[in-house]
């Protein structure tokens, strides 16, 4: 059986494409979905793709994920800055864990400059738009695959 990508979503991500798109783009959250499929279908993963408004939530799809040892991406948005209970759930896992953003949160204005997620990650990648996805598929996979 091959190896599952477990790609979280957190708050308002739904919402990619129409909530200011002069710092998110105009990707939408289903565009970024077809990119994760296409990206994991080539590497021959699994992909568990998913987006919560709520943090119990998140922190229940880590446990899942711990559960079936899956790889974890994971754009906690605002959940990043504050969450005790999704970074605790990560810390957890002993699979790969990938922190993507859209934005660099280090140009951000300083309430989004420092995420309790990075303290769980194996890598961060920001900055990069909807294309940091993929460098984070491909980040986790090589990970995986033991390389």
């Amino acid at each position: 059986m091959s190896a599952t990508l477990y790609i979280l979503n957190g708050p308002n991500l739904n919402l990619l494409g129409i909530r200011e798109p002069h710092l998110y783009g105009s990707t939408t959250l289903a565009q970024v979905e077809q990119l994760c499929r296409r990206v994991t279908g080539e590497l021959g993963l699994g992909c568990e793709f998913r987006q919560t408004n709520h943090e119990g939530v998140m922190v229940d799809w880590i446990q899942e994920a711990r559960e079936k040892s899956a790889g974890v991406i994971i754009n906690p948005a605002g959940l990043s800055f504050r969450s005790i209970p999704v970074l605790d759930a990560l810390k957890t896992l002993d699979q790969p864990i990938a922190e993507v953003h859209v934005t660099n949160i280090h140009k951000r204005d300083p309430l989004y400059q420092n995420s309790l997620v990075s303290l769980a990650a194996t890598g961060v990648i920001c900055g990069f738009g909807p294309f940091g996805y993929e460098l984070a598929i491909r980040a986790v996979a090589q990970r995986l695959a033991g390389a």
